[in-house]
């Protein structure tokens, strides 16, 4: 029985100058209240229902064959493709971009009482505006990212109101917002007060993200929203170990995470909700190489992958992709605060299937523990790989020999199809 709804793909032609470089041209885009109360995000005069993803670095024609039409960036230029061209390829697509506009940070030492600083990054704002505003792909501006996160003055949303304005100012087509990580009654307080121009607010949570419904019924809030950040379990709201580390979930707990935070906090959401960004189409090191990507760094689609497929077209991909259960280091799990002794053997299984039964491939490695202490997706290093320790690196079955080294470590497997598709999974230790 379908669960979940299926919306037709939107496609907007639009002329093309000589040359093939698309025409300046905005598409005009509003959030509009209906009679009924609730709200609705309107292209072009018809109603747009986001189905988006946070892009960095993946291909984008991957993302609209999965049924996407709308992708969100954290910055103009920062990301693996520079604005112009991003919006560019989208519009080849028939896909909507929402363009990030990098704002600095309390937290990076940015002070929001310097007022000089503040004009010039108005004028920043301003440049990057001015620079893409008329694009048909356009869809709406997002102002900074999780400015909340360790702020301390609430100036910060004096700027992002005055950016706003700004924005409203020479660009009238394109509505704004901010993102919220979490939901933070005192940075929704600073918002209410102080950042009225913005259209929407935009929030950001992972395994709390069910809750959200009743967290903005609580703190009274009426007006329209995004979902802007969700997906996988984030790092913070897992079980640690004794020394500290985080259990990750595998590829299939955080699929079935997908699945549920849809159900809960986004198909029933038809009053105020207008539209939602899954995170992360692409890949990142934060706290692993694994923990928020859809793909992993070898460019293998993962588990989330399907689940988004059928939320977005309301059936399975042709091929999906392998399912794995928790890593076992003899016959423990990873919430057991596992300890081995340095030099000794270990047996490792990782247990798996496929669909579609296609034949399956496995690797398995270990690296050194992050030690990244980073907050709010700032970028972190990779650990490095320590080489040696696994008899058969290819098996369903291995033998680890513990690190001579102390510290703290992660064992990882991956798990391949040959069809593109892969699964992980992944167990902290710690060598005594």
């Amino acid at each position: 029985m379908q669960r979940f709804p299926i919306i037709g793909s939107l496609l907007f032609v639009f002329t093309m100058l000589s040359g093939g470089e698309i025409a300046a041209k905005p598409v005009h885009v509003e959030v509009s209240k209906l009679p009924d109360g609730s709200y609705s995000l309107l292209r072009d005069g018809k109603p747009y229902l986001v189905k988006g993803a946070g892009v960095d670095g993946a291909d984008l024609a991957t993302l609209a064959a999965h049924g996407a039409n709308s992708i969100r960036t954290w910055s103009i230029d920062g990301g693996a493709m520079p604005a112009q061209a991003l919006l560019d390829r989208a519009h080849e697509l028939g896909m909507t971009v929402s363009l990030g506009i990098d704002f600095a940070r309390e937290r990076h030492g940015f002070d929001y009482d310097d007022e000089q600083a503040v004009a010039a990054q108005l004028e920043k704002v301003k440049a990057s505006v001015l620079a893409h505003k008329d694009h048909p792909a356009l869809l709406t501006w997002f102002i900074g990212n999780e400015l909340n996160y360790d702020f301390t003055n609430p100036k910060v949303y004096d700027a992002v109101n005055e950016a706003a304005d700004l924005i409203k100012s020479i660009d009238p087509h394109h509505p704004t917002t901010t993102t919220i990580a979490g939901f933070d009654k005192k940075a929704m307080d600073a918002i209410m007060r102080r950042a009225p121009s913005i259209d929407f607010v935009s929030f950001q949570l992972y395994a709390d993200v069910v809750n959200l419904p009743k967290y903005i019924e609580k703190y009274g809030y009426e007006g329209p929203y995004m979902i802007t950040e969700w997906g996988a379990v984030g790092h913070w709201e897992v079980y640690e170990t004794k020394w500290g580390a985080p259990v990750e979930t595998t590829s299939s707990e955080k699929a079935s995470n997908y699945a549920k935070s849809f159900v809960k906090a986004i198909e029933p959401e038809k009053k105020q909700l207008i539209g939602n960004y899954v995170f992360l189409w692409g890949q990142k090191q934060e706290r692993t190489s694994t923990w928020y990507g859809m793909f992993l760094d070898s460019g293998e689609r993962t588990e989330a992958i399907d689940v988004m497929h059928y939320i977005w077209k309301g059936k399975w991909p042709e091929n999906r992709t392998p399912r794995v259960s928790p890593i076992g280091l003899d016959d423990k799990v990873a919430f057991d605060n596992v300890f081995l002794f340095s030099g000794d053997s270990y047996k490792a299984t990782l247990n798996a299937v496929d669909p579609d039964g296609d034949t399956l491939r496995f690797r398995w490695e270990v690296r050194k523990e992050s030690t990244a202490t980073e907050v709010g997706g700032d970028r972190e290093v990779v650990p490095e790989e320590v080489l040696g320790l696994i008899k058969n690196p290819e098996a369903q079955k291995i033998t680890l020999k513990a690190p001579e080294s102390p510290g703290a470590y992660r064992l990882y497997a991956f798990v391949y199809d040959g069809k593109g598709n892969a699964a992980h999974a992944n167990f902290p230790f710690f060598v005594k």
